[in-house]
């Protein structure tokens, strides 16, 4: 992409921020140009946050229902979803899904509910909380 051809569309998620990106300048040589967005990245963005949110949603009311841990619902409201939990925690895949079960995330001793609460961002006696609303 040539300089001049970087888009400046005005994202509403950049807040009126820029970010850089590489593009060709005058001599054929890359450079760091500043965009404020493309509404395409804009709309693949939005759909996106949504189907997190969605996520969260579904997740939320599995918990209510007995059906899942709260740890999926924490996980969804932090736009995470298996593998990047286990790749923040240091777990297997398989365990972080083994996790998810209610009975197993019950019993999960004290060091390991601190891997999930610094890998989120709460307090280990968080993760049992349910939040009011995804």
């Amino acid at each position: 992409m040539k300089r001049e051809d970087v888009p400046q569309d005005g994202a509403k998620a950049f807040e009126g921020f820029k970010k850089a990106l590489y593009a060709l300048d005058e001599n054929g040589k890359y450079a760091i140009v500043s965009s404020s967005g493309w509404e395409a990245e804009e709309i693949v963005l939005e759909q996106a946050i949504e189907e997190y949110e969605r996520a969260a949603a579904d997740a939320l009311a599995r918990a209510k229902a007995g059906e899942t841990s709260p740890l999926e619902v924490h996980m969804c409201r932090r736009r995470m979803d298996v593998v990047l939990l286990a790749q923040s925690t240091g777990f297997f895949r398989w365990q972080v899904r083994r996790h998810l079960r209610p009975g197993v995330f019950a019993s999960l001793p004290p060091a390991k509910r601190a891997r999930y609460g610094e890998a989120l961002g709460l307090d280990p006696r968080e993760l049992d909380v349910l939040p009011p609303s995804p």
